[in-house]
């Protein structure tokens, strides 16, 4: 696949130079002539009469040692949350899985909440414990964010434990978890757990523990949006992307600790194009980190397409998590692509350029970026990158056609959740997690969690061979104050 464009601004006009390589000449919404196996990791196990039976949505994933551990969502609201969590555990890198709920969360599991929602997979090796953090709802008088909890395993990811309170607070939303796990960080063994507060006007908090996620104590910050995920580079520094309030990617960081978090920085504007078909598609980041600390940002943005007629899925990188680079190009083949999951081989690096990082990337994606609803086909993509995000491999279709009436309903639109998730086994394969629906039988959805039997190669893309120019529109204006998406 071509390296990314480059942009300049002429007469308020942004231009791309787009760069386009002779592969481009293939139709990338074709199918492959051979489907790409696919391994399921999840179904719904929570046939209730109130919520949206056969729906698996929004999973997260980890990779430690030759464990790699995925969380979602199960039996998905109308309005709001889940009616538990599945979860998968490979031992083996991907070649073999183990499925079951996480309990005591829910009524539904023999817990004490309505609802619960967004899940997020860390590891702590200085404790050897996985974690899995989530978002507990109550409905009561209307969908609230009641608290986030933080459910244990010490034996690999197999059993869990009934989950410890990590914080609570006024109406929170989008949880996200990590721990450093740097050899030479001086607060190896911290776990940091971000999630907003939309009472308090979108506040982001930060939630920290010392002691394998028993125990929590939770710090505010001034940075106000959703959807920050934190990711700690070997020096122990924390930093935060995340979408303000503003309808900017900006990022923030702590470099003590997580005892103190400085003021968030301008990481790009988010240029908005609206998904088609209705379908719930927010512009949140996917972050990850290199071996030398790079930084890696992705999301979806419209910039890149004349008058912005689609998204494109676009990344930056800092050195420092104060700093960024160009916004560049990741996908060049037309249509919407939009709910990208980004995954680095934490293990590979090119120094601060990070030139040699493996980058891997799952997104979702429209061939049609203008398709009326009953037309549009949502198809799940991958692409991958060997230094670090200049040239990407040519697209591969994971899964192809889905209609939307096959998928979840919410207040926001048909959904199949916030987030994609990648794992990169360090010198291996990359492990995509993202939802594929069915067609609905019996008055049940048919929606689960899979991802791609023995994992993708992570490749490269060819050099640019050819140099077009067109004018980009800037897209739609921010969205206003930002909406709990649960």
């Amino acid at each position: 696949m071509p390296s990314p464009a480059r942009r300049r601004v002429i007469g308020g006009l942004v231009t791309a130079t787009l760069l386009l390589s002779p592969s481009l000449a293939v139709a990338a919404d074709t199918a492959s002539e051979e489907a790409v196996p696919l391994t399921e990791l999840a179904s719904d196990a929570y046939a209730n009469s109130t919520g949206q039976y056969g729906t698996s949505a929004g999973p997260d994933t980890y990779q430690w040692g030759s464990t790699i551990v995925t969380a979602q969502q199960a039996g998905r609201f109308h309005d709001g949350g889940a009616s538990g969590l599945t979860f998968a555990t490979s031992a083996d890198n991907g070649a073999t899985w183990t499925k079951g709920t996480l309990p005591a969360i829910t009524v539904f599991g023999g817990g004490p909440y309505a609802r619960v929602s967004d899940p997020s997979v860390a590891f702590d090796a200085a404790h050897g414990a996985w974690l899995i953090t989530s978002l507990a709802l109550t409905d009561a008088g209307g969908v609230t964010g009641a608290a986030v909890l933080t459910s244990r395993s010490t034996d690999g990811g197999l059993t869990w434990s009934t989950p410890v309170t990590t914080a609570t607070g006024g109406d929170l939303d989008k949880s996200w978890a990590v721990c450093d796990n740097g050899a030479d960080s001086a607060f190896r063994g911290t776990c940091y757990a971000v999630f907003d507060d939309h009472a308090a006007s979108n506040t982001i908090k930060v939630a920290r523990s010392s002691d394998g996620g028993l125990t929590w104590g939770v710090t505010a910050t001034s940075a106000h949006g959703l959807g920050g995920q934190p990711v700690v580079r070997p020096d122990g520094a924390v930093v935060v992307p995340y979408l303000s309030d503003d309808g900017e990617i900006r990022s923030f960081r702590s470099r003590d600790g997580g005892a103190s978090w400085g003021e968030s920085t301008l990481v790009s504007q988010v240029q908005r194009h609206t998904v088609a078909g209705g379908l719930r598609a927010a512009p949140l980041p996917s972050a990850e980190v290199d071996a030398a600390g790079t930084v890696y940002v992705v999301w979806q943005d419209c910039r890149f397409q004349v008058r912005c007629a689609g998204n494109d899925i676009v990344l930056t990188s800092s050195a420092n998590g104060t700093t960024w680079g160009e916004v560049l190009r990741v996908t060049e083949d037309g249509g919407d692509h939009f709910i990208p999951g980004l995954g680095v081989d934490r293990e590979s690096s090119g120094g601060d350029s990070g030139k040699g990082a493996r980058l891997a990337l799952a997104y979702y994606r429209y061939p049609d970026a203008a398709c009326a609803p009953a037309a549009c086909r949502l198809t799940v993509a991958y692409t991958s990158s060997t230094n670090g995000g200049a040239s990407w491999s040519p697209p591969m279709e994971l899964h192809a056609g889905m209609p939307l009436d096959w998928l979840a309903g919410s207040t926001q639109g048909r959904t199949v959740g916030d987030y994609i998730s990648t794992s990169v086994v360090p010198g291996g394969g990359a492990f995509p997690a993202f939802a594929v629906a069915g067609a609905p039988a019996g008055g049940a959805f048919n929606v689960r969690t899979h991802t791609v039997t023995g994992g993708l190669p992570i490749t490269g893309g060819e050099p640019p061979t050819i140099a077009i120019e067109a004018a980009v529109a800037s897209g739609e204006p921010p969205a206003g104050a930002l909406a709990t998406a649960r």
